[in-house]
C-alpha cells in the first residue's frame, strides 16, 4: 500500500490539504516550523506524524508556493529549521529539497 502523505479532501479540514494520519495541515506545519520548531519537535508533540509526513508537507508546500507564500523567505527558503542532513539521508532522493525540506 502506498500511503498519501498529503491529502486534500473538500470534506476535511475545509478542503486545506493535510498530513495523512492527523488533523494538521500543511499550514499548520509550516507555522510551527516558522516558529522554530524542528522536526523532532513535531515528532514529540505530534506522534501520529511520521518523518515521510512532514518531509511531504514541506515539499507540498515547495511545490505550491504560491499558496503558501508567507512562508518563504526572499531567497526562496521556507523559513525555520528544516530536516537537518542525517534526517534527510532516510529519505529518497526526489524529497530532499535544499532550503524547503532540507
Amino acid at each position: 500500500m502506498t500511503i498519501k502523505w498529503v491529502k486534500v479532501d473538500p470534506l476535511v479540514m475545509n478542503g486545506e490539504p493535510f498530513c495523512y494520519g492527523s488533523r494538521l495541515t500543511v499550514r499548520q506545519v509550516l507555522e510551527l516550523r516558522r516558529g522554530g520548531a524542528t522536526v523532532t519537535d513535531l515528532l514529540k508533540d505530534y506522534p501520529e506524524l511520521r518523518l515521510m509526513g512532514i518531509a511531504h508537507a514541506y515539499a507540498y508546500a515547495g511545490s505550491n508556493r504560491q499558496r503558501y507564500a508567507e512562508f518563504f523567505a526572499s531567497d526562496g527558503s521556507l523559513e525555520g529549521p528544516g530536516l537537518s542532513a542525517g534526517e534527510a539521508d532516510r529519505l529518497p532522493a526526489s524529497l530532499r529539497v535544499p532550503g524547503v525540506v532540507v
